[in-house]
């Protein structure tokens, strides 16, 4: 074979294989575009940890007002802390009346809430409760007195009251707190409310 047949048939042999490329891309299904990655989505969620390893016997009453809270905001998610990690809200069991720091507590900064057992003697729920001390660390004050359907409105919506749900209100406060990561701009307000009746 001359050198001449053998680089015209290899040049036909290219051209067949770039068409059959070319056709095949042409044919080939669009590329989707990517979707945003959880970690871009949720780069404004603050995250607050949490530590009720000395709240004995309210660990129920905890998990669901943590679960009322991630439910019912976007900006900021309650979780549990590692063992042997520094949370920010640190949860204990007292005797007495429920209380806790008043925040918005930020990442980095730690605030107490006390899950009082005078309040369930006296017949108050505990999940409210529980719910109602994690509002007061989101920066949430007392709205006493008010009605049951106000989380914040705490012992003054009765013993009756088990709502332990922010209303529209209390989350849109919750969600302004935390926009765009804005609680790590905002100071903690720090005073510690005491909510007996």
């Amino acid at each position: 074979m001359s050198l001449y047949t053998w680089l015209k048939t290899a040049a036909v042999g290219v051209a067949v294989v770039l068409a059959t490329a070319t056709a095949t891309t042409a044919n080939a299904a669009p590329v989707p575009t990517a979707e945003p990655s959880a970690a871009s989505t949720s780069a404004a969620v603050v995250t607050l940890r949490y530590d009720d390893s000395r709240a004995g016997g309210w660990e129920a009453a905890i998990a669901a007002g943590v679960a009322s809270w991630n439910a019912n905001v976007d900006n900021v998610k309650l979780v549990e802390a590692a063992p042997g990690t520094r949370a920010e809200i640190v949860i204990v069991a007292t005797t007495g009346w429920p209380q806790a720091t008043l925040g918005p507590v930020r990442p980095g900064r730690q605030v107490r809430v006390e899950l009082g057992s005078q309040a369930v003697s006296q017949g108050y729920d505990k999940t409210r409760i529980a719910a109602h001390e994690l509002g007061h660390s989101l920066g949430l004050p007392d709205t006493k007195p008010g009605p049951c359907s106000q989380l914040m409105s705490g012992s003054s919506a009765g013993t009756a009251c088990v709502n332990a749900i922010p209303n529209a209100t209390e989350q849109a406060r919750v969600e302004s707190a935390y926009a765009n990561g804005a609680a790590s701009r905002i100071a903690t307000d720090g005073r510690t409310i005491v909510d007996a009746p």
